[in-house]
């Protein structure tokens, strides 16, 4: 097969670097996680001149390891916290209806009562009933169903044992895809953003901080950025930035480990489970990119950040949890593509991880440099108005006046149905060449609009449309169009990140060779 580089490359890395290092910023984003691209975004449409950099590719950590839903947070009533499921209700569904619809899709959860579980059908009817109504009953009303309708909705359901299933709903996304959007439309707001770009120390003027020291990890070139105001955004490794401001910074965070895994799924499923494993913790099989996701761990972590991997241990833990409600067919170690683990930031103190507040933590360093750390997916365009509300009221008003006030509902780029994105993508083609149905779906709901522009490299050169691997629904164009304007610049940006491919076990040694030929020659 022989196949053409597409359209001249939209991400030129020496330009952006020849940008960064000229421009005077209002505000410069260290880490390009959920926050620091939240961030970016929401300065970026508020006016102010804007750079992000991260070490490592956008989201390439604990933000693409996360159990990729978009919810409301059911185990908060537990704890009693309404108020938090209701704001989460609210931001949860600005996401699928107004800002992400192409990438946010409803889901159904069960929840399986089991004889001598930890709750009763009672007390979890209850509960989703109340969770549905803290969403206005936008996703239906929380109810109880019977074994049998349980069954019907999850045939891997284990039946053994089960007296009945709570029902209710929630979303979920792929994470890695709603970072990249959110940069895209960062740029497209007016923020200036690098990958790869590894900040090796601060810049200081009068002992405050104004700006960083940076290499480019895929050259080594050495640059520049001046700004304003410096925003720590780096996750599991904010401590780590704090120290370069203030060698005696004492610690401010802790981290915990969850790991998920991913396998081959043998039957449809109709729902997701949420498993009660004791009265606090749950596990969850969701269907997630044709596979299943299983998932989580939370256990206190303590070594680098970046060498956090799934262990055996992991492995064992999430099969058996999963085992709870899930047929042991279902749950065959050889079935299983891929692992991966994430670390959640969450504020220092005493006690166990797995009891610590879920919450966004802003602190000022010596240097005047803002570090913020904690989050979740479903809420973080509100923490970035949060943060962005906490820059304009600094003391000394370093970025000028309250800018949140004026911030609007923004969409992500791509808005669009999936359903009507799909259709046109399978119907506008000739008969004899029209985009195989699966395709076309998977192209709609993981770039929406934007799956046209991918349509248009297809017929500049028709091998672009060829699926990477036959077993997955990943074509060739999304390769260039990552590499030309997704800013990836390595495999596992690609494979990783930009595509299923690696969830789903496909990156084989061929198909990583090839992906990197066509990176080589954009």
């Amino acid at each position: 097969m022989t196949m053409g580089t597409g359209a001249a490359t939209g991400i030129d890395r020496a330009e952006i670097r020849h940008e960064l290092s000229r421009a005077a910023f209002d505000l410069l984003v260290i880490g390009g996680g959920i926050l620091g691209t939240s961030v970016a975004w929401m300065a970026a449409q508020a006016g102010l001149r804007v750079a992000m950099v991260d070490a490592g590719d956008f989201a390439g950590a604990t933000s693409s390891a996360s159990s990729k839903l978009v919810h409301g947070g059911l185990r908060y009533l537990q704890t009693g916290n309404v108020r938090l499921v209701a704001e989460n209700h609210r931001e949860r569904r600005a996401l699928a209806a107004d800002i992400a619809p192409h990438l946010v899709k409803p889901l159904t959860f069960l929840v399986p009562i089991y004889k001598g579980g930890p709750h009763g059908a009672a007390k979890l009817g209850a509960g989703v009933f109340l969770y549905s109504a803290l969403s206005v009953f936008g996703d239906g009303v929380g109810k109880v169903v019977t074994p049998h309708q349980a069954l019907a909705r999850v045939p891997a359901l284990r039946a053994d044992g089960l007296r009945a299933a709570a029902v209710y709903g929630d979303h979920q996304m792929n994470d890695s895809r709603v970072a990249v959007m959110t940069v895209r439309a960062a740029v497209d707001a007016g923020a200036v953003v690098l990958n790869h770009a590894e900040v090796v120390g601060l810049r200081t003027t009068a002992a405050t901080v104004t700006g960083a020291e940076l290499r480019d990890r895929l050259d080594g070139t050495e640059f520049g950025v001046d700004a304003r105001l410096v925003l720590n955004a780096t996750g599991p490794w904010v401590d780590h930035l704090r120290r370069m401001e203030d060698p005696g910074a004492a610690p401010s965070i802790r981290l915990s480990k969850g790991a998920h895994l991913v396998l081959r799924r043998h039957d449809p499923w109709k729902a997701a489970l949420t498993t009660p494993i004791d009265k606090y913790r749950v596990s969850f099989a969701i269907p997630w990119e044709d596979h299943l996701l299983l998932g989580t761990t939370d256990e206190a972590y303590e070594g680098d950040p970046a060498a956090v991997r799934v262990t055996d241990a992991d492995i064992a833990q999430i099969l058996d949890e999963a085992g709870h409600a899930v047929r042991d067919e279902q749950l065959r170690r050889e079935d299983i593509t891929y692992a991966f683990a994430g670390l959640r930031v969450l504020p220092g103190g005493p006690g166990a991880v797995a009891a610590a507040k879920r919450e966004t933590v802003v602190t000022r360093g010596a240097g005047g440099m803002l570090s913020v750390a904690g989050g979740k997916w479903t809420t973080y365009r509100h923490i970035g108005r949060h943060v962005l509300d906490t820059l304009t009221h600094l003391p000394g008003h370093p970025l000028g006046d309250d800018l949140a006030d004026i911030l609007p509902a923004v969409p992500l780029p791509g808005l669009a149905s999936p359903d009507a994105v799909a259709l046109r993508l399978w119907s506008d083609r000739e008969p004899g060449a029209r985009m195989d149905p699966l395709v076309a779906r998977h192209l709609a709901t993981h770039y929406g609009s934007i799956a046209f522009d991918l349509a248009r490299l297809i017929r500049d050169d028709p091998a672009l449309g060829e699926r990477i691997h036959p077993d997955g629904p990943d074509i060739w164009a999304q390769v260039v169009y990552a590499r030309d304007h997704e800013w990836a610049a390595t495999v596992d940006d690609v494979a990783r990140r930009r595509t299923t491919l690696t969830v789903r076990g496909l990156d084989t040694a061929e198909v990583r060779t090839r992906i990197a030929a066509l990176l080589a020659a954009g």
